[in-house]
């Protein structure tokens, strides 16, 4: 992604002039993917972490800025340009149980994917890629479930099922939209490790989008932290949580829970809600809520700015 922007616009220009206001959903970001990488998105809600996902995906339009993808170009692809992209990029969704057709058995919602895309001489290799596909995802034995429908199955399931109908393309990039958020902790672990083992069996790179740094922690390469947005800092996982230097960032690891009450953190808990992102505030967008904002904060816009190896922030104090 270079200079990725997502607009929406919301109304009307003036009677008397004046332009049309827009919902600035993701402003500027820039990120790179390596293969069998798994990249973070981590954000409190509304900052923009779903919209972009969606833009990369194509199932938004980017107002601005390239998508890039194995040194093409994808970022107006349409028709069977698109159709053929998407063969090579999935989406894992948040919620397993509405992104699942309930008429369908299990077979025919892994196997629709390869129907779509013209992949299979009949319904019986089809069927038959699916069952690979769920036992990859963890359902198994596949004949156990491909007979069933999705409200026979548990939540943890119904995501594998997700998983699986994503994964039965062979895709190159999956698109995780916060997959472990509905689910019960226990469940969320095996979700997680599924994840890991397919980048390491597959060479499947991920973007994973959840709002939890220590999810991030336990899954992630890197991290990249975004606001209003924008991406405030990104970088390698371990450096990210090890020496966090945006204020934002600061604040989102601090309310981690700590088992050890001698390594608590003090609570830095952000003041007011995340600005109207229709009318953003001047200079840095996070300067209204900041706990160490200054006089230039409101004057100055900050751009990303290394302060290590592949450790980037975008803040005022790092100048």
């Amino acid at each position: 992604m270079q200079n990725l922007c997502k607009f929406f616009p919301v109304g009307r220009a003036g009677l008397f002039g004046g332009a049309a206001k827009q919902v600035h959903a993701v402003d500027g970001v820039t990120l790179e993917l390596g293969r069998g990488e798994i990249l973070a998105l981590v954000g409190e809600s509304g900052c923009g972490k779903s919209t972009l996902v969606l833009t990369l995906l194509g199932l938004e339009r980017a107002t601005s800025g390239t998508i890039s993808f194995a040194d093409r170009d994808v970022t107006h692809l349409s028709g069977a340009a698109l159709k053929e992209m998407r063969r090579h990029i999935q989406m894992i969704f948040q919620d397993p149980f509405e992104a699942l057709n309930p008429i369908l058995t299990i077979g025919e919602i892994v196997a629709e994917p390869l129907l779509v895309h013209g992949i299979g001489k009949n319904k019986a290799e089809r069927l038959e890629r699916a069952s690979q596909a769920m036992e990859d995802a963890g359902l198994k034995p596949a004949s156990n479930f491909i007979h069933r429908r999705p409200h026979e199955l548990s939540g943890g399931q119904r995501q594998r099922v997700v998983i699986a109908g994503a994964l039965v393309l062979e895709p190159e990039i999956l698109l995780a939209d916060e997959p472990v958020s509905m689910l019960d902790m226990s469940i969320r672990a095996e979700i997680l490790n599924l994840l890991a083992e397919l980048r390491q069996r597959r060479g499947v790179s991920v973007i994973f989008i959840t709002h939890d740094l220590a999810t991030a922690a336990y899954i992630a390469d890197r991290v990249a932290v975004m606001y209003l947005g924008r991406i405030v800092e990104s970088g390698p996982i371990r450096e990210v949580l090890a020496n966090p230097v945006h204020p934002y960032t600061k604040s989102l690891l601090s309310v981690i829970p700590v088992p050890n009450p001698r390594l608590r953190r003090k609570h830095t808990i952000l003041q007011g809600d995340p600005p109207n992102p229709i009318n953003l505030p001047s200079g840095c967008r996070f300067h209204p809520r900041c706990p160490v904002a200054f006089d230039r904060c409101p004057q100055i816009d900050p751009q990303l700015k290394p302060v290590g190896d592949g450790h980037e922030v975008a803040c005022l104090l790092v100048e």
